[in-house]
């Protein structure tokens, strides 16, 4: 939610399709936990109709700044990462193997 907030303000559906396979209920639910939490702001637009959008506080920036970077970090690593899972599986099968 945070990185879907980092290019400037969002409105609810619009973030919604940023954020692929959230429910309306959750995302409303998200939104909500991290506003009170001091991370983004919602604000309200006076036209008709209604218009609200989502930004990140100074804070939120902060923390999605360093999730991006954290992301783009697991993503460089992804190939040490399988093949860890491909040793640790085949491991797995031979141990299994030899105590059938």
């Amino acid at each position: 939610m945070l990185a879907a907030l980092e290019d400037g303000p969002v409105r609810f559906n619009d973030l919604r399709r940023r954020v692929d396979g959230v429910s309306q209920k959750v995302l409303a639910q998200t939104l909500q936990a991290l506003e009170r939490d001091g991370f983004i702001c919602r604000h309200q637009l006076s036209v008709f109709p209604l218009r609200v959008e989502y930004t990140l506080t100074p804070e939120g920036q902060v923390v999605s700044t360093k999730l991006l970077d954290l992301i783009a970090q697991v993503e460089a690593g992804m190939a040490s990462v399988l093949a860890s899972r491909q040793r640790y599986d085949s491991n797995t099968r031979a141990e299994d193997a030899a105590s059938a």
